[in-house]
């Protein structure tokens, strides 16, 4: 391993949205090393959250067009960049975050030797100064969740994302898939994660998901709200997917289940209101509540606000209408940029501000 070529790619990555820590044991250039050959590592730090063509990284890395196009298609194929199609059907490439991206990416090749390399990685990164900026995904509510009276914008009603797109996909979860690779998982669905517009066109094209129409995207998330499945789409205006996640498997929602106040760390415009005088302890809501939200009391249900995440479970299986949906305040976690890119952008620079000098 020519480990200069790797160190530099690791410096690249770590300046992308939610870093790219070193080890001193080495093992983020031993997980770049299975990822990345080398002259793919080589071409990757020339790629920027800009969506650029071709002949333009060709130029930046000194490289002829005629080498470069080619190895950017397999590249993207290999889900190590993201490769889109501007109208005309010019290829366009842009640089991708180890997670949301590359890691997920990998759902088609993820070996037992690959993900214990990103296993060996995870566990011995050096832990990441704490950044106040906003994450890569938001919790929106489950369909039936939000009262007709309660104000709620497009980009926070489910029903009006998957209106607002025409292209969808369907994946399999990775977090459930390695969670079974490791002997553990859930019964929850694998085949459950929707994408959409550029990022479907992306996942049909590398053969990492299949195509679907809006009517199936319905039926999955109906089955996601029955089995007890958290929403979680990218945190922007204009979504490129929504996970449906569960508290077992998923890195976001284990992470926010092993804080005491979840609440204040997930982007979420809602949270939980019980009304106790209502509650006919049928105890269904506990079952359904991905964070322990929601714990018995003598005679009715007990409600934690600080850890509610106003991901509406709740609401939609309460027979009596004890539990709803309210507004949270205004805050950094509740603002939405217009797109992902916008939003890795954000981070990116937050990032700088803790990181670099």
């Amino acid at each position: 391993m020519d480990e200069r070529i790797y160190r530099r790619l690791a410096e690249h990555l770590d300046r992308l949205p939610d870093g790219f820590p070193p080890c001193e044991t080495g093992e983020d250039l031993r997980l770049l090393e299975h990822l990345f050959a080398p002259e793919e590592a080589e071409l990757a730090v020339h790629l920027t959250l800009d969506q650029e063509k071709a002949e333009v990284i060709a130029g930046k890395a000194g490289l002829p067009l005629a080498q470069v196009a080619p190895r950017l298609d397999e590249m993207a194929q290999k889900g190590l960049i993201f490769a889109a199609r501007s109208s005309d059907g010019t290829s366009l490439y842009q640089a991708a975050p180890l997670v949301v991206g590359i890691y997920e990416w990998q759902i088609k090749n993820m070996s037992q030797e690959l993900l214990d390399d990103f296993l060996a990685y995870w566990s011995t990164a050096k832990e990441m100064p704490p950044v106040e900026t906003i994450p890569q995904m938001r919790t929106i509510p489950v369909g039936q969740s939000i009262d007709r009276h309660l104000e709620a914008l497009p980009y926070e009603q489910v029903n009006e994302l998957v209106k607002s797109n025409d292209r969808f996909a369907v994946t399999i979860c990775i977090c459930r898939r390695t969670a079974k690779m490791r002997g553990k998982g859930c019964q929850a669905p694998e085949e459950s994660c929707l994408i959409f517009g550029d990022w479907a066109d992306y996942y049909v094209r590398t053969g990492r998901g299949r195509s679907i129409d809006r009517s199936e995207v319905l039926k999955i998330l109906a089955k996601a709200d029955a089995t007890n499945l958290v929403l979680q789409p990218s945190n922007s205006k204009t979504i490129e997917f929504i996970c449906t996640c569960c508290g077992c498997c998923c890195g976001v929602l284990a992470d926010l289940k092993n804080h005491p106040r979840p609440a204040d760390f997930v982007s979420s415009a809602f949270i939980a209101r019980l009304d106790a005088d209502t509650c006919q302890a049928c105890w269904t809501c506990l079952d359904r509540c991905q964070m322990e939200a929601i714990v018995a009391g003598d005679f009715h249900a007990i409600l934690k606000t600080e850890r509610c995440i106003g991901c509406g479970l709740c609401v939609t299986t309460c027979p009596n209408g004890a539990l709803t949906l309210e507004r949270k305040p205004e805050s950094v976690r509740t603002h939405v940029p217009a797109t992902l890119g916008a939003t890795w952008r954000i981070i990116a620079r937050d990032q700088a501000k803790v990181y670099k000098p």
